[in-house]
Formats: C-alpha cells, structure tokens, sequence
C-alpha cells in the first residue's frame, strides 16, 4: 500500500473484484476484518468471450461470461455479492500531469483548501466532454518558494500549489463495462486502471519509492505503470499481447489457435538455444482431427515465430515511455506480471531492450487465496482487492463530486456509475 492507505481508513466486510481481461474473466470474493487485513473467500474464473484487447465487443457474450464467473467464486465463498471493483483497460486511458496554484492569504491550510485546489472543475481543464476522471492523484504541493510537500495541512502561506496526475477514461469504455455488470445483477463499486491493480498486487515499497516501470503483459495489451517517489505517474499500453503470440504461432505453422497455444506454453521461449534444431515438435494441422495428419517441426522453427513478436513488444513499450518522457524517470527496474510474462526468456528480452533490471512479478500471498490464483496472471484481480481495502478512495463522479483530500489517493469512479446507472 502507499502512504495514504496505510494512514487510511480500512473498511470491514465483503467485497469482491472483476478483472475484465482479453483471454479470462477473474473474480475474487474476501472478507475484509479491519486491521486483520483481508481473507479470501472464493476464486472463480474462466476464458474470457466478448472481449478484446481489453474491451467489450460482444455485451451478451461478456455478460454471459461475467455471470458465469461471478457465481462460480460465489459459490465456493458461500456468499452472494451485489457489487464489484472492476479494472479498466490502459488502452483506454489518458495520462496527464497538471500543475497550479492558488492564494490562501497566509491562512492555515485545512481541508477545505485542499478541496479547492482538488476541484474537478479544474482537473478536467483541456478535456473534451466525451471522457472521465479515474484517478487523481496529488504528486506533491508546494507553499510559495518551498516544494516537494507531501502534506500540506496545518501549514502557512501566501500560494498553494499541486502537482496532479491525473487520468481519464473514455466515458463511453465505461458505460459498456457498467452495462456488462449490471446484466450479470451487479453494480460498479469502482474502477481502477488496470497497470495500477497490478501494480499494486506485486510492487514492493521500495521500488515504488525508488523508481519502477510495471509491464502488465496480457492477453490483448501490454499495460504500463510507472511510478516514482512512491506515486503513480503515468499510465500507458501498447496493443501487443499474448494473444498476437499464439496467433503467429497458428499462422506459421498452420495449426489450430489452441493447439497454438498449447505449443507456447509446453515448448515456448523468445530466446534461441543450441539444441532447438535437435528437439522435434508434432503439430497438429488445421482441419484434421486429433490423432490425423501432422507435421514435425524443430523447435527453433517455433522460436523464430516467438522471438520477434516479443522483441517487437518492448520496442513499443521503450518508444511509449520515451514519447511520454518517462524512458529515464522510472529508474532502473522492471516488474512484469500478467500471464503473457510467464513466457520463457521474456525477461531476458526485456532487460536486453529496455536496458533495466527486470523481475517477474507475482501477487503477494493472501490467506484462502487458491495455488492456482497466485501466479502473475491474478496480479489485476489481486490488486482491485487491495484497492477495495481501502475506504479512503476519492469520489470522482457526477457533477457534485469533490475531492476528497490525499489521505487517500486512489481515485474511485463508483459513485460516477450510481449516479449514471
């Protein structure tokens, strides 16, 4: 957790999360026991319908699946939930910091000015009607010539000043996600951008401090997250994931997409290896049944249809940060999570490319979470329960919506789908 959680408040009770992904559908039902931290209660998941990259393409295919998976976790929680934490698609995300000012007259600084200079009126300045906040989050104030405040509050001064990140989402994404939970009997509890979750899944306190940049590697897209002094500041995605693997794999080599698959998790690897021309792959061809005709492949055939579509996948990731100017700020470490990651030799490419030192990033350990939702795919589904521990998120919708100041700094959009939905 970052700073303002841990100084938060921790709410009691049920809650649930939703991580809407290209390839699976995920849901995670807890118990949250105030400072006893959180108890897992039930898992469900299956492959995902209607979906890509991220987004809703087909409503009653990704409701039906939504349906399916929600009542598979409740059944194993003995539990029947009425809302959810969602994540939303980096694809979908725009990332801007702001800086301004404002005069207190040498007053002390007290919650109402940080409401003020918090107002969304200001934030959502230069966007178009057409999107939405998700998170504001303060980076640091400053009180006239003195920068770099975390906490501004009991403090004096003639001009305060905030440096924000803020993000947005387009309003109609969210929208098509509120409708695809209502029709599974839901409601949006809020939403968090889906690098964010992951993030805070499987970071550790100092590398949020120090510098890191989180590549969630899904299915559909890779998510960027990159964090400094301990807060978010930019979110990112590039449209290459796990998914355009296998597909290169099925064209390459004629195969049906899941037995495409299936070679690339068994046999797999984006680096080349002396006894790839000796290991021979069967590969079953489009069309014949199990058993039918095939082909014998080496296996550096398959790696040479791997390596360059991941090779491919950090050049956009580098060229996305170096646009944004955050290739240096994120100092000198990786994490990669989601379940394209688990690909062999990944990490090794991606030290090669982005010239930092890369490690795989796995979900911290929850009591009652099952064995098989511990690996990096769950690092979204994990990190939207971390979220819903909190109760200190900011409350972003609806015209009325203010603020709240940063003893918490996770930005929350649910009562933006109450109002709406």
């Amino acid at each position: 957790m970052t700073r303002g959680v841990r100084n938060g408040k921790v709410r009691s009770g049920v809650v649930s999360a939703l991580d809407l992904g290209t390839t699976k559908v995920a849901c995670l039902i807890a118990r949250i026991a105030g400072e006893r931290g959180i108890q897992v209660l039930g898992v469900g998941y299956q492959a995902s319908k209607g979906l890509r990259a991220g987004t809703i393409v087909d409503m009653d295919e990704a409701a039906a699946a939504v349906r399916a998976t929600v009542e598979a976790a409740e059944q194993m929680a003995g539990e029947t939930i009425r809302s959810v934490v969602v994540n939303l698609p980096a694809a979908t995300m725009r990332s801007r910091l702001i800086a301004y000012e404002m005069a207190i007259d040498g007053h002390e600084i007290g919650e109402a000015d940080l409401r003020r200079i918090l107002d969304p009126s200001e934030l959502m300045r230069g966007e178009t009607p057409d999107r939405t906040i998700v998170h504001t989050i303060p980076i640091g104030y400053s009180i006239d010539d003195d920068k770099c405040i975390r906490d501004p509050r009991g403090m004096c001064g003639g001009r305060l000043g905030v440096n924000m990140h803020v993000v947005t989402a387009a309003t109609s994404a969210l929208r098509n996600v509120a409708t695809c939970v209502s029709h599974a009997h839901l409601e949006v509890d809020g939403a968090v951008a889906a690098p964010f979750a992951s993030a805070l899944a499987c970071l550790v306190d100092d590398e949020r401090e120090l510098g890191v940049t989180v590549l969630d590697m899904g299915g559909g897209t890779t998510d960027i997250a990159v964090f400094f002094d301990g807060e978010l500041i930019h979110v990112g995605s590039v449209s290459v994931g796990g998914v355009h693997v296998t597909n290169d794999i099925a064209r390459g080599l004629s195969t049906p997409l899941h037995h495409a698959e299936r070679m690339k998790t068994l046999y797999g690897n984006a680096i080349s290896s002396a006894s790839d021309e000796r290991e021979v792959i069967r590969v079953p061809l489009i069309g014949e049944d199990d058993g039918g005709e095939s082909n014998q492949v080496p296996r550096s055939m398959l790696v040479s249809i791997i390596k360059p579509r991941i090779e491919e996948t950090f050049e956009l990731v580098r060229a996305t940060l170096k646009h944004a100017g955050f290739e240096k700020v994120a100092g000198r470490r990786v994490v990669l999570t989601g379940g394209a990651s688990q690909l062999s030799g990944v990490r090794e490419v991606a030290a090669g490319i982005l010239e930092k030192q890369v490690r795989l990033g796995r979900p911290r350990a929850m009591p009652g979470l099952a064995e098989a939702a511990t690996g990096p795919a769950f690092s979204t589904c994990v990190g939207l329960l971390n979220h819903a521990q909190s109760e200190t998120a900011i409350s972003l919708g609806g015209s009325s919506r203010m603020a709240e100041p940063p003893s918490g700094r996770w930005g929350r959009i649910g009562q933006w789908f109450r109002e709406n939905f």
